[in-house]
């Protein structure tokens, strides 16, 4: 298993960690997806991950991934 992580802007609520998982959680591979709102970071576990999927989930849940 290998893991992820991306510097996201704009997380501020339950509404952005729900909103973020449930895009991130639909990506091919993804075993696990955790928000940290304090840090602004969204860590995925998963197989076979697709850092170009995982961004763009990230941008269809209405976020930018900065790192």
């Amino acid at each position: 298993m290998i893991e992820l992580s991306y510097t996201v802007e704009g997380m501020s609520c339950a509404h952005c960690v729900d909103a973020i998982t449930r895009e991130v959680s639909a990506v091919a591979g993804v075993a696990n997806v955790a928000v940290d709102l304090d840090r602004g970071l969204v860590i995925v576990n998963g197989h076979g991950l697709d850092d170009a999927a995982l961004r763009a989930a990230i941008d269809e849940a209405g976020y930018v991934v900065v790192r």
